[in-house]
């Protein structure tokens, strides 16, 4: 998990997350990084363009 956050403008809801609460948000362009919405200074993981695409599709 890397505690550097990404600029606030690039975090967004996942679409994949439903409505409540509990959902994950996503920054986009170059790395992705993925955080929880409800633990945001846990910090975030970062994947790899290729690594993301992967990581899509197996799911």
């Amino acid at each position: 998990m890397h505690k550097a956050t990404q600029s606030p403008e690039n975090w967004h809801k996942s679409s994949y997350s439903s409505t409540s609460k509990e959902c994950v948000e996503v920054a986009e362009g170059g790395p992705t990084a993925v955080r929880d919405t409800r633990n945001r200074e846990a910090g975030h993981l970062e994947f790899a363009p290729g690594e993301w695409q992967a990581l899509i599709r197996a799911l």
